[in-house]
């Protein structure tokens, strides 16, 4: 099996991977989150940076190693909307990441410790963004397999 597919498949799975982990958080992030609940999101952020981390290192090695080569990449303005996207995402996620920091912190110190729905709200928001960011990214991806986005 040549090195482009074992690339291709990896980047495909740890993608899909990261839209789970969001969908999760998602669903979790919630109005009424509390004690446990507040645990297990801050364990599915945590998740959700190290699956990006590595989309990017996966990303990265295809891009070098991969059979249409990095010039193919860099002169690609597709490419270059797909990783704009992917950091948008990435700014996108600072905010919910620190109020679950935040929240875990407060529920530590006390067991009746309930997140203000406001807080949740905004946090929600933000996801919402993440969410109709990321739905660019196949897009993106999509139309550079096809070639577009060549100068």
């Amino acid at each position: 099996m040549d090195i482009d597919l074992l690339l291709a498949i990896s980047h495909h799975l740890v993608v899909f991977l990261l839209v789970a982990i969001l969908a999760a958080e998602f669903a979790l992030l919630r109005p009424g989150l509390n004690g446990a609940g507040i645990g297990q999101l801050a364990r599915i952020d945590a998740a959700y940076g190290a699956v990006a981390a590595l989309v990017i290192v996966v990303g990265v090695l295809r891009v070098i190693f991969g059979s249409s080569g990095w010039e193919y990449y860099v002169a690609n303005y597709a490419f270059w909307a797909k990783m704009v996207a992917f950091l948008v995402m990435g700014l996108l996620t600072i905010q919910p990441t620190l109020a679950i920091r935040r929240w875990l912190k407060a529920s530590q110190g006390d067991a009746s410790y309930a997140i203000p729905p406001a807080e949740i709200a905004a946090s929600r928001r933000y996801i919402h963004l993440q969410v109709g960011v990321a739905v660019l990214i196949p897009i993106f991806a999509a139309a550079m397999a096809r070639g577009y986005g060549v100068a």
